[in-house]
């Protein structure tokens, strides 16, 4: 089997497990559709741990640097002889790393959801939507331009509405679905625009050639997209901007953020699917893969930076105060890819200059084993206590030993405390931020500690807090397809921030110093510590302090319980503003003068048909007549202008 074709299966067999399950999965195989899947996205996992391991350790290296493949690569569509959509598959350090969470994540989803999801009816159309999502995702992040990974980034955003609306019969589920749909739709759009003004200065679709063309100060493309400008600003930082805004609605980055938190109505292991290690880091890949480019921009860089910190510090505070724990992992992953998002902000390019572009990747890396076993866990509890609701928990420790102790290993990991994965991470990106941006880095600093209080006062409400009193039947801890995956995801959530990242993925290829500085630690692990230790204090047994507190911050609290009113203000504009001053007097518009002007015109057809259809008699009698008339007439005119 030849490279090309090993690499151009890893997307095709999640493509041919869509098409066969969504054809023929309920009617002749539903109840063995899960195994298919599972299977399927098996080999397509293996394949991929197997393509990276190739590429990282045994790939040729010029002058350190490992060099972009493109295996496959055909013209889809020629609109000029400069300028085509190419189809193709790349693969570099990036993708290679993506390949193998992506297809890892949803492995271990896929396991979960064999136990999770069994007796549904519709158990074959989940799971081929399932391998559409996963086909969408690996499409994008191999795409080798960027309208190729427009076009797979529509279909991420279509396959996450139908697996957000997969209980369709629940009003508030289609609610969910169709608010995701549109909100990132409008950023969409953004991202298309950003598209069209890149492609344009740099006369190509090509990533790399994009690249090459907007980063070098003698080429004509740079100097054409940068003397450009609109409002004072230059057509390269709207062109990078705007494509910012796509990725920031896709990763749920304030204030594109509401649709992320009533994604919650899709079931549980979608939810980690979707806000592990895929669809919401699709923007941070994005910023990363146009990385080069945003360097030359500091002004688009410092759009990615203030509204990375400032989405990952919202996200942290109204975390601290919603009680579906679903939510609150919602709000967790709008936080870490806000982490995500500013490390990427606030970093250069080459050399030691570039930390926080790899302290980004690897953050990303690392959030994907914590996060999907945070997410699986509550499945898990969900599953036993049919319930989303923190007060209908407590003590399940003693029912659910293994989600105990593997939800427990995924809180140490996010809080950042060593030698936890996301103690690693997080170590690199508050480095990266202390050296550039200390305003960005005492943000992160106090969100550390705040992540560390929310995710701990999630694990005492579940697990500790007061006693939970089980009724009628109930499942433990779930099937051995259930407990695989949180044990898997465990022990990775320990061990992947020894890999070294810093050796594999960087902004330009050159390997980095490793940056762990015990001195430097000690404060963002005391911040941590500090914020567990108040949650001890508030959540690990019965009490009234919470309230207490509550009742301290007042309105803050309550404004925060109620997500500091976004959706309400975008109720407000929607409803109040655009429906009113524009969509009524549109539709009046429509209504009134177009509807009454095709009405006028039909009836004045309606009026000169029925006039003139006499002339359409079939009579032949009468065809005869006009005809003898119009010879009279016509020898009338002879005579009068002859003579």
């Amino acid at each position: 089997m030849n490279s090309s074709l090993y690499i151009s299966l890893i997307p095709l067999l999640p493509l041919v497990t869509f098409v066969l399950l969504g054809l023929f999965g309920r009617k002749y195989f539903n109840s063995i559709s899960g195994i298919i899947a599972t299977f399927s996205l098996g080999f397509s996992c293996l394949l991929s741990i197997s393509i990276a391991y190739q590429y990282f350790f045994h790939s040729e290296r010029v002058n350190g640097v490992l060099q972009q493949i493109i295996p496959v690569k055909f013209t889809w569509l020629q609109f000029s002889p400069g300028l085509s959509i190419d189809m193709g598959i790349v693969l570099d350090p990036l993708s290679a790393m993506m390949l193998v969470v992506i297809t890892f994540i949803s492995l271990m989803v896929h396991i979960f959801s064999l136990g999770y999801m069994k007796g549904e009816a519709r158990f074959a159309t989940y799971y081929a939507f399932l391998s559409l999502f996963t086909f969408s995702m690996l499409g994008l992040v191999m795409s080798t331009n960027i309208f190729q990974m427009y076009m797979f980034w529509e279909l991420v955003g279509v396959s996450s509405f139908l697996l957000i609306g997969y209980y369709f019969e629940k009003p508030s589920a289609v609610a969910a679905a169709k608010k995701a749909f549109i909100v990132t739709r409008f950023a969409d759009l953004g991202f298309l625009i950003g598209i069209l003004i890149l492609s344009f200065h740099a006369q190509t679709l090509d990533f790399q050639t994009l690249i090459t063309r907007l980063t070098d100060p003698q080429s004509a493309q740079y100097l054409s997209i940068t003397a450009g400008s609109l409002l004072g600003v230059s057509m390269l930082t709207w062109g990078l901007v705007l494509v910012f805004i796509g990725g920031a609605g896709k990763s749920a980055m304030f204030p594109l953020h509401i649709w992320l938190p009533d994604a919650m109505e899709g079931p549980t292991p979608v939810s980690a699917l979707i806000h592990a290690a895929t669809m919401v880091v699709a923007g941070v890949y994005l910023v990363a893969r146009l990385f080069p480019i945003f360097v030359f921009d500091s002004a688009a860089l410092t759009v990615v930076t203030y509204v990375g910190a400032f989405s990952a510090l919202l996200a942290a505070i109204i975390a601290c105060t919603q009680t579906d724990i679903k939510r609150v992992l919602a709000y967790s992953t709008m936080s870490q890819i806000g982490f995500m998002m500013f490390a990427l902000g606030v970093s250069g390019h080459g050399g030691e200059e570039g930390l926080g572009y790899m302290a980004s990747m690897f953050h990303l890396f690392t959030h994907a084993f914590f996060k999907s076993l945070l997410f699986l866990g509550a499945g898990a509890v969900i599953h036993l206590v049919h319930s989303n609701e923190m007060i209908d928990m407590g003590g399940l420790r003693k029912h659910m030993p293994i989600t105990h102790i593997t939800f427990l290993i995924a809180c140490l990991a996010i809080s950042g405390i060593p030698p936890f994965a996301g103690f690693f991470s997080k170590e690199e990106i508050l480095t990266a931020a202390f050296h550039a941006n200390k305003v960005v880095f005492f943000i992160a600093l106090f969100t550390s500690g705040l992540t560390a209080f929310y995710m701990f006062r999630l694990y005492f409400s579940i697990f500790w807090r007061g006693e939970v009193h089980l009724h009628g039947e109930h499942h433990g801890e779930g099937t051995l397809s259930m407990k695989i995956p949180l044990i898997i995801l465990g022990v990775l959530a320990l061990i992947a921030g020894f890999v070294p990242f810093s050796q594999l993925i960087t902004s330009d290829g050159i390997a980095l110093e490793t940056h762990v500085d015990l001195l430097f630690s000690l404060t963002p692990v005391a911040m941590a510590v500090i914020g567990i230790l108040i949650a001890i204090r508030l959540y690990k047994t019965e009490n009234n302090r919470s309230d207490g507190v509550a009742s301290a911050f007042g309105g803050f609290y309550h404004a925060s319980y109620k997500k500091f009113y976004v959706d309400e203000v975008y109720l407000f504009i929607t409803k109040k503003i655009i429906f009113n001053f524009i969509g009524r007097p549109v539709a009046w518009f429509d209504k009134n003068i177009i509807d009454e002007l095709m009405n006028q015109s039909a009836a004045i057809t309606a009026a000169v048909s029925e006039n003139i259809k006499g002339l359409q008699s079939g009579k032949v009698q009468g065809y005869a007549m006009y005809f003898f008339w119009g010879i009279l007439g016509l020898s009338a005119l002879f005579i009068y202008l002859f003579n």
